[in-house]
């Protein structure tokens, strides 16, 4: 792939060759939902490679949208997923938008699944909110002869294909180097998550928690990690209840978001910003109050809307009877050689750090 452009928030994004005739389609959404749709036309780009069997069914689809759904809507994380879509849509000219439920809920996005399903349409990328909850309804959509491409979801059965921008425990372990230098190597620390049933969330803070024992044995967690529902008011009132339980607390680990969020607001209101240290996944968008007044130390994150851009390709790729394998590029940052385990397609390692140094770089 040849060819440069600057994004939105300063990224840049290699640009699509075009390697043969595509299909005329129409659809962007600017934000999750269907009531920004933009209309575009043009040329899509097409793979040469015969396609994986998994994505071949007897049933085809009627409806040629690709259809992002996260886990929800209204946060500052999906509206970087939109932007992703919104960019690939752009770019090849595909029917494709975001959509979601506005509740954190298995539920909620399951009702959300079913009616696109329903609608037949030709590509449902998913980020589950439970990837247990919505194995039933993949399965349906697979049968339907629609292509399924996940995101932290991992172990997922019933998926053509799950994209990761890194392998989990590497990440895992990464934010617990960053939080133990911020803590000297010692002290107590929590950990949250925005669903005990998050493949990704558990895969971070165990990864973290293993490798703290191995080798910060001077550092403590103090409690199993703790679920706040992806909800920034519930990991604030999480905190301010714990901060009181441990008054020794000196470390916390935010997995969802809004973990971080939360936190970072808690220790502000305790007066506990030099004493705590915050850390987790999250936006500078989400929390450059908190980074500048130092509530929150760091955040380390990968751009959502780039893993958005390649999921779409890989189901693009799919649907132009393309085959994936190690080595190619999904033409999004971070995942320009791709490394392919089993359904699994890595990245090469795309997470970023920020602190209040460099958070003005990014502007989601």
């Amino acid at each position: 792939m040849t060819g440069r452009e600057t994004m939105p928030g300063g990224f840049t994004r290699r640009q699509f060759v075009h390697l043969g005739a595509g299909i005329a389609a129409v659809g962007a959404l600017a934000a999750c939902g269907r009531s920004d749709k933009v209309q575009t036309t043009s040329t899509a780009p097409a793979s040469t490679s015969a396609p994986p069997s998994a994505a071949q069914s007897s049933a085809t689809p009627v409806n040629k949208a690709m259809v992002t759904v996260p886990k929800l809507t209204g946060i500052a994380w999906t509206d970087r997923v939109a932007e992703g879509v919104r960019m690939y849509a752009d770019d090849s000219h595909r029917d494709a938008y975001c959509e979601g439920a506005a509740q954190a809920s298995a539920e909620a996005q399951a009702h959300v699944l079913q009616d696109l399903i329903d609608d037949r349409v030709a590509a449902l990328l998913v980020t589950p909110f439970q990837p247990d909850a919505v194995e039933r309804l993949l399965a349906q959509a697979m049968e339907a002869g629609i292509v399924v491409v996940t995101h932290e979801a991992p172990n997922i059965t019933n998926a053509h294909y799950d994209v990761e921008p890194f392998h989990n425990a590497e990440y895992g372990i990464h934010l617990m180097r960053e939080l133990a230098s911020r803590m000297n190597y010692a002290g107590e620390y929590i950990q949250l998550v925005g669903s005990l049933n998050s493949v990704t969330h558990k895969a971070w803070v165990d990864a973290a928690n293993e490798y703290q024992r191995a080798h910060y044995p001077e550092m403590i967690r103090v409690n199993e990690p703790i679920e706040t529902a992806d909800n920034a008011e519930r990991a604030y009132e999480t905190v301010r209840e714990l901060l009181s339980v441990f008054p020794n607390l000196a470390g916390i680990q935010g997995s969802a978001s809004t973990d971080v969020v939360g936190a970072g607001r808690a220790v502000e209101e305790a007066d506990l910003s030099d004493g705590v240290v915050v850390g987790g996944t999250s936006t500078p968008k989400n929390v450059r109050p908190w980074l500048e007044n130092g509530a929150v130390d760091f955040i380390q994150f990968w751009d959502p809307a780039m893993t958005a851009y390649a999921q779409n390709v890989v189901a693009q790729i799919l649907l132009d009877h393309g085959k994936i394998r190690s080595g190619i590029s999904l033409v999004a940052n971070g995942y320009g050689k791709v490394t392919l385990a089993g359904k699994v397609i890595f990245g090469d390692n795309a997470w970023i750090t920020v602190t209040k140094d460099n958070a003005d770089a990014y502007d989601f």
